[in-house]
């Protein structure tokens, strides 16, 4: 069964043309309303018995979803057409925005993963105990609180809640599985007359709970607090902050579903090798302290993650992944929108990427001024942070003119600012922008005035991993580049200079490069480089000894970065036993020149020959030489059941 877009032109605030949308967007749509939430509400109650129906109107989805409920129904899409396309300037033709919208509904959505957090209410809350007695009191009835008091209050005789005295040092994970470390414990001895009294004070005690309230007006013991679920906080000098407390602590009993906001490939993670730090881009830009080294890769404690999705945009190595949702399927949308558009008649779309705050200076935009322009069309995500380069070359890579990215002001703006300037330095200058404006107007009066420059008019399909998306997006965008592009420090991309006065061909670099960009030849002394598996992550160049290589940021879009050069070769040296080639003629000629006759384990020219024989050589000669190190003594002679007779013989 088809789908179809259940139109209303909300009492005849905007025009809608149901042809157009239908031939442009897949849908069937149905005849215009103009009161599908009141008077004409029986319409609504024919298209949700029919199924599969898409209501355009936002406003109204409580309406709607509780009406399929009453009916027994699926509950029908939404697509919000009014505030993002219908409600803009007059004289507009807003309907090949309409058009892509409406498709993009279409567009499947794969929930991302999640696993279930079980909180069963134990609660934590320290600070002062002026502040932490009344709110622990208050929750005692619904939560297992213990109060721990950090300064010199009495401890209460109410045993309604445990409370102890102490210094809070440490608090790790999240919702559901803090474990916390308190020094100067002491706890309370419950017995005897009079005030209670406590144990002595140690440090290092150990526990665990499900939910931290921190009272203590000092800094956060985790970072990025108003990320970490489960740990709450307020200024204990704020009463109305603390109530507000109480109220939240209490929700936060029961099972819970914590998505799985990415994914991590330990093979692919360039961190380090050898005890040799390489990339450390997701470890700087984790505001919540969710990635800790692990040895050679990373480690991510799904719990603690927030889901930003900065990592994900900064790994040059494709080894942490946005699973929510995945970079398939967001390229899916845009490709979908920017298809739809321009099959309704549209010529040079723009994109806005936004999120919630984002979607909700749109709705009052249109509802009170200019609304958004033609052009522009919005695509929600739930979190704008992840949106890296490769998402941004993309946009382009699909046809639209150009990519603007609105912010919110909580959004971590690091990663953005960072892949806005790679993605500048490859798609040229004006096409790609970051919108910070909390002004509703403002924010519509600046893309109005903003100009863009005609898109591509062969859009492409890039698809893969995000280093190929960006390399084929990149290549869209440039087609007629001769010579790598210029990229800024840090980038993903890049070439390995060497020093061939300096290397000595050692092959350290190859042996730890994460990415196999360095490559050795077996059959001779030669170092090979592909750039376009080059992540640029530094190892080699920590790891030379000689410091004959540096890095070059660059993007070569020819096929000659898919393929092996040389960067340094040698001619192999030959042994002078058997001829075999092995080493690097040059190595070994400074080894002669430095130990042959000088070193006491090469004072004499037997000796000093075993440099230039290969390995196989090398150990006949030492087993022939009368002071072989490897020769042992004369075998003792085997002793025989006739050897036994004859000694009892003899006796």
């Amino acid at each position: 069964m088809s789908k179809a877009l259940i139109l209303c032109d909300c009492m005849g605030s905007q025009t809608l043309d149901p042809a157009r949308i239908s031939e442009a967007s897949g849908l069937a749509c149905s005849r215009v309303h103009s009161a599908l939430c009141t008077s004409q509400i029986e319409s609504a109650v024919k298209a949700l018995g029919a199924g599969e129906a898409i209501i355009a109107c936002q406003q109204e989805r409580a309406i709607f979803t509780d009406l399929a409920e009453e009916l027994g129904v699926e509950a029908p899409g939404f697509v919000d057409l009014r505030d993002r396309a219908g409600w803009t300037e007059a004289g507009v033709d807003a309907t090949p925005k309409m058009a892509a919208l409406a498709a993009e509904a279409l567009v499947q959505v794969r929930p991302a993963q999640a696993v279930d957090v079980v909180s069963e209410g134990v609660c934590l809350i320290f600070g002062p105990g002026a502040a932490v007695l009344p709110l622990a009191a208050q929750l005692s009835g619904d939560l297992a609180v213990t109060a721990l008091i950090t300064d010199g209050a009495d401890l209460p005789t109410d045993r309604g809640f445990d409370a102890l005295r102490g210094r809070l040092k440490r608090v790790s994970g999240a919702l559901g599985g803090f474990e916390v470390t308190i020094d100067a414990l002491e706890q309370v001895q419950p017995g005897g007359r009079g005030a209670f009294t406590t144990q002595p004070p140690r440090d290092g005690g150990q526990s665990a709970c499900d939910i931290v309230i921190d009272l203590s007006g000092q800094p956060a013991l985790v970072p990025a607090p108003q990320k970490r679920e489960g740990y709450l906080r307020a200024d204990p000098r704020d009463p109305l902050a603390v109530a507000r407390l109480a109220f939240e602590a209490v929700r936060l009993v029961g099972t819970f579903e914590k998505p799985l906001y990415v994914r991590l490939e330990e093979s692919l993670c360039a961190h380090s090798r050898a005890d040799q730090v390489g990339c450390s881009n997701c470890l700087d830009i984790c505001p919540t302290g969710a990635i800790t080294p692990a040895g050679d890769h990373v480690a991510i404690d799904p719990m603690v993650c927030a889901g930003c999705g900065a990592c994900a945009a900064l790994c040059p190595s494709t080894a942490i992944t946005y699973d929510d949702p995945p970079v398939a399927q967001l390229l899916r949308r845009m490709e979908v929108l920017a298809r739809s558009f321009r099959a309704a008649g549209g010529a040079a779309p723009r994109l806005l990427v936004h999120d919630a705050h984002g979607a909700e200076m749109i709705r009052l935009a249109a509802r009170f001024g200019r609304g958004l322009p033609g052009d522009v069309i919005p695509l929600e995500l739930d979190v704008i942070s992840g949106f890296g380069h490769a998402e941004m070359l993309a946009g382009l890579a699909h046809g639209f003119a150009a990519v603007t990215v609105l912010l919110a002001p909580t959004t971590e703006r690091e990663a953005l600012e960072r892949e806005l300037a790679l993605a500048t330095a490859i798609a040229g200058p004006g096409k790609l922008a970051l919108l910070e404006e909390t002004d509703p107007d403002l924010m519509s009066d600046r893309l109005y005035d903003a100009h863009a420059d005609a898109p591509l008019s062969d859009p492409v399909l890039p698809m893969g991993n995000r280093r190929q998306i960006a390399r084929l997006s990149a290549q869209a965008l440039n087609p007629q580049a001769e010579v790598p592009l210029p990229l800024p420090e840090g980038a993903p991309y890049g070439a390995v200079l060497v020093d061939t006065d300096a290397c000595t061909l050692c092959l350290s670099c190859v042996s730890l490069c994460p990415s196999g960009a360095l490559i050795d030849n077996p059959d001779m002394p030669q170092l090979r480089f592909q750039e376009d598996a080059c992540l640029q992550c530094g190892i080699c160049a920590t790891i030379c000894p000689e410091t004959a290589i540096t890095l070059k940021p660059q993007f070569d879009l020819s096929d000659a970065a898919l393929g092996q050069r040389v960067l340094n070769e040698e001619e192999p040296f030959a042994c002078i036993e058997c001829g075999a080639l092995f080493g690097v003629k040059s190595t070994v000629e400074r080894i002669m020149e430095k130990l042959a006759g000088s070193h006491p384990m090469f004072a004499s020219s037997d000796q000093a020959r075993m440099i230039q024989m290969c390995d196989n050589c090398r150990v006949n000669a030492q087993f022939a030489r009368t002071d072989n190190p490897f020769q042992g003594g004369d075998r003792p002679r085997v002793r025989t059941s006739e050897d036994y007779f004859s000694k009892r013989r003899d006796h």
